[in-house]
């Protein structure tokens, strides 16, 4: 019986020790703008995008996202998966990035609406 609690003991602690280290990302959830500018962070890495561009049309994008520091990596799927790097800065519950697409560059300023 004393084998068996002490045995428990560690497990849970080990379990603990493991979920104290797993810091969650503040970019997780829905970011959106009054313009119609929107981006989904999935936990997964996957992210969906809607984006207005100079014509202001708005265009849909899908595909997985890492962070590096300061740095957005999206990989874009579409007829070819390309990747755009950005630089994104975040100020309590505002998003800033610069998303570039087919020579248009779009400076955002979004809102974090959902998690």
């Amino acid at each position: 019986m004393k084998k068996k609690f002490i045995l428990g003991t560690i497990i849970t602690l080990f379990i603990l020790l493991l979920e104290s280290c797993y810091t969650p990302s503040p970019l997780y959830g829905v970011w959106a703008d009054d313009s119609g500018n929107k981006i989904t962070f999935m936990t997964d890495g996957s992210f969906s995008a809607a984006i207005r561009n100079a014509e202001n049309d708005i265009t849909q994008y899908e595909g997985t996202y890492t962070v590096i520091d300061n740095v957005l990596n999206f990989n874009i799927k579409g007829d070819s998966t390309y990747t755009r790097n950005t630089q994104w800065d975040l100020y309590g519950a505002i998003l800033k990035l610069t998303w570039t697409s087919d020579s248009n560059t779009v400076n955002l300023i979004l809102y974090h609406t959902q998690r």
